[in-house]
């Protein structure tokens, strides 16, 4: 095999910041109030009846080179070829569980004990836990469910888009009132856009829960029109008012998409008065962008950008491909030939995960490049960004492939001594997609992932169906130790053309205790 390794550091970085790349600055933008929110409370959701429910995901452990192993077991699987092709599988852990979305059959969820991996509730629709709730959010099936845990209150929050074949979009968000995901949720609904409000995703921070949407036209094909991002009362709907502030957003006019929202990680805050910060993808750069949302007096919220500062020159995957170009091993008999996948490669990946040190800020955050623009590879080019509040820079970071297999699909956190993991998806003409992680240690060189590659799950079949491939993928870190890593992905367990599968796998470091 091939080995290829590049990475940089903070001088190299800062040579590129002195050389005069100017701060792109929008005029300011008025804050779009969004009015006229619904409010109700679900039943215990334990108490749903799930049909076919299973009280065991199949769970196992697997040695992890240079990391402490954990758990390893499935989720929510498609079940049949009369399942959808594209999980966009999402998760996050919390106190004593693990919840885990996915996208087809209107949006599923289900719920495993973190520390036997089993299932204890679920899959089941998401559309479930707004029964009886006031149209759209209670009657009409949707996707682009997210789920996040909000570790500072012990909350969950999951948030969905239901869009009725007819008139407005809504944002339906729920708020467990408790740390137990079976139990009661404060719900919410938000008239939101007649426009279709795509790829959200989702951050939590002190003062409110920031969502990003790629907007797009109503009608299929749907084609972009710009980013938005809104904050939504955090600390209402964790007090379950029926009266929360309304949700304050902006839309930028700009052509760049996917404004990913810091996502807050570890006990320690943002500084008082923190903005939530927001990352773009720019031509080798990145863009950050700082929302400071007032909920007393809406017109006084802004969001300030985008702020460009340099990353060393990448070409984007796939991108004399339209994107789509990573290959999958052929099955053996019968055809059909899988498709080519998609590297989503326009866009940073979620999550950027954000954490205080004290001393310092940092961020952490990933997305695919190649060697060319003909190149039908996909690489992992990732970045720990510090001083996003001040001057912020890329204080280290690489493009990783160590062969030349296809890796992408990924995400990032850091755990509470400073050790990075990025897990992904891999794929080859000589491999089916397969699940696995690597890491950046907070002991070894400045830009270098040297912690060999550990395989979650190495698939046993390729996607035929079409070229997504999911989307949505998450790494999080438990709240309770603030060292273990839990990741979730998807992955065929045979040949089919819609029978995927999704895996959730938990691992540390020794040096995080």
């Amino acid at each position: 095999m091939k080995a290829h390794l590049q990475h940089f550091v903070t001088a190299i970085v800062c040579t590129i910041l002195l050389s005069g790349l100017a701060a792109a600055q929008e005029s300011p933008l008025r804050p779009i109030i969004i009015r006229g929110g619904q409010h109700g409370v679900s039943p215990a959701v334990r108490d749903i009846v799930v049909p076919n429910a299973s009280a065991d995901a199949q769970s196992s452990i697997s040695p992890m080179l240079q990391s402490t192993s954990g758990l390893n077991f499935d989720g929510i699987a498609a079940g049949s070829e009369n399942g959808q092709p594209v999980p966009n599988v999402n998760g996050a852990v919390g106190a004593t569980q693990y919840v885990q979305t996915q996208d087809t059959q209107g949006g599923q969820w289900a719920v495993f004990d973190k520390t036997t991996g089993n299932m204890t509730f679920g899959p089941i629709s998401s559309i479930k836990i707004w029964k009886g709730f006031a149209a759209p959010c209670g009657n009409t099936v949707s996707s682009q469910t997210l789920v996040n845990y909000d570790k500072a209150a012990g909350r969950w929050i999951m948030a969905r888009h239901a869009y009725p074949t007819t008139g407005v979009n809504y944002i339906c968000i729920a708020v467990s009132q408790t740390s137990d995901a079976t139990g009661k949720w404060n719900l919410y609904g938000y008239p939101f856009s007649t426009t279709f409000p795509d790829y959200p995703k989702l951050g939590v921070w002190t003062d409110a829960y920031y969502m990003s949407f790629n907007m797009l036209t109503a009608s299929s094909p749907h084609t972009f029109i710009s980013p938005m991002v809104c904050a939504f009362d955090r600390n209402g709907m964790i007090a379950g008012s029926a009266t929360p502030a309304n949700p304050v957003c902006f839309q930028p006019t700009t052509t760049l998409t996917t404004l990913l929202p810091a996502d807050l990680d570890g006990s320690v805050p943002p500084p008082a008065g923190s903005p939530n910060y927001l990352l773009n993808l720019d031509a080798n750069a990145l863009d950050i962008w700082k929302f400071h949302v007032d909920f007393t007096t809406p017109a006084n919220s802004t969001l300030t950008g985008p702020t460009k500062f340099a990353a060393p020159a990448f070409t984007k995957a796939c991108s004399k491909q339209a994107g789509i170009c990573i290959s999958q091993l052929a099955s053996p008999a019968p055809p059909p030939v899988p498709s080519a996948l998609k590297a989503w490669s326009d866009r940073l990946m979620n999550r950027l995960a954000y954490r205080n040190f004290g001393t310092y800020e940092s961020m952490v955050v990933s997305h695919a490049v190649s060697f060319s623009a003909t190149s039908a590879s996909s690489f992992i080019r990732w970045y720990e960004i510090r001083s996003p509040g001040t001057t912020p820079l890329v204080f280290q970071g690489g493009t990783w492939h160590p062969d030349d297999i296809s890796r992408w699909m990924m995400s990032m956190a850091m755990d509470k001594v400073g050790n990075i993991a990025v897990g992904y998806s891999e794929s080859s003409p000589s491999i089916f997609p397969g699940i696995a992680y690597t890491a950046h240690l907070a002991t070894d060189p400045k830009g270098t992932l040297e912690t060999p590659e550990n395989v979650i799950m190495q698939g046993a079949g390729n996607q035929v169906y079409n070229n997504n491939w999911g989307s949505y993928t998450s790494m999080s870190v438990d709240p309770v130790d603030d060292c273990t890593f839990w990741y979730t992905n998807q992955y065929y367990t045979e040949q089919g053309s819609k029978i995927w599968n999704t895996r959730i796998a938990s691992f540390k470091f020794p040096s995080c205790h």
